[in-house]
């Protein structure tokens, strides 16, 4: 089983679009991962059914019993996130400062603090219109632990894969080089870096590198829009060459590619053959590299 990682160093390169694209090729033989934990939007092209749903736990949160709070004062005197406040003699914890540490409680001479493990999110198990199965996530609403929740999403579309005899994973990886992206990265076998011609991208595109590097995965790189600014993809192109990372496409500023996203479509479904085609053929590129 092999298993493709798409991610870029920003948002707004195209990086989703693409990856389900991929989906949409690969069809049945493969099962897709929408990693994007915190900005997930993969279901708005895929169409998942959402068939299996899970809580997901993960950190834990401080708990002020105020019945037995004597109101001594010292769960602020250490807390360090200054997540408790005391309010008309009462004391509160804010559930979006507290980072669950447990030293309140530690400290509280009458017990009146407990920690409480958290419900930060849910995992889905889908069917999506590609024919394919989907797992995909989504995190609440200023929650921790994306990078946990990363790991289980890719953890179930292993097992899927294994079970049900699927020779590949298409992940959709969170932009940056944040801890949702290294758990992302964790047991990839291509990545697929997405950019774009700009200032920021090719800064971005060198940064996210640098992470993949360390992971010693296997690289290539599509440039979208690349003729919008063709002296910055000069300049991309010369930074693939440096680095030995293989350059699979360039694909060219087109309205289509929005057209389509804004009628719940990947760009292979989409009538402009000329996008399609240059997908088709990227699609076909990475899945020999991993023959």
């Amino acid at each position: 089983m092999k298993e493709i990682v798409v991610i870029s160093g920003k948002g707004g390169t195209g990086k989703t679009s693409i990856t389900a694209s991929f989906a949409i090729l690969g069809g049945k033989n493969v099962v897709v991962a929408d990693c994007d934990v915190d900005a997930a939007d993969m279901h708005l092209l895929m169409k998942p059914d959402f068939q299996i749903s899970e809580d997901f736990y993960s950190g834990e949160l401080a708990i002020i019993n105020n019945k037995k709070c004597i109101n001594c004062g010292k769960c602020i005197e250490v807390c360090r996130f200054s997540a408790i406040k005391l309010i008309d003699g009462i004391h509160f914890i804010d559930p979006i400062s507290c980072d669950g540490c447990g030293y309140c409680a530690r400290v509280c001479p009458v017990e009146a603090i407990t920690n409480k493990i958290q419900n930060v999110g849910k995992t889905y198990i889908s069917n999506t219109k590609a024919g394919n199965v989907m797992v995909h996530a989504r995190l609440g609403i200023a929650a921790d632990n994306s990078g946990k929740l990363v790991a289980k999403v890719k953890n179930e579309a292993k097992r899927i894969a294994t079970e049900n005899n699927k020779k590949m994973i298409i992940a959709d990886g969170s932009p940056g080089i944040g801890c949702p992206v290294v758990s992302s990265l964790s047991g990839a076998d291509f990545v697929v870096l997405v950019t774009e011609p700009s200032v920021s991208g090719l800064h971005d595109l060198k940064r996210v590198y640098q992470l993949v590097k360390k992971f010693k995965i296997k690289a290539g790189c599509i440039i979208n829009k690349y003729d919008i600014n063709k002296e910055i993809t000069e300049k991309i192109g010369d930074f693939l060459a440096e680095e030995n990372i293989m350059p699979i496409s360039k694909l060219p500023y087109d309205e289509d590619f929005t057209k389509a996203m804004t009628l719940g479509k990947t760009v292979v479904e989409y009538e402009n053959e000329e996008l399609k085609n240059i997908i088709t053929e990227s699609w076909n590129k990475i899945k020999q590299i991993l023959i």
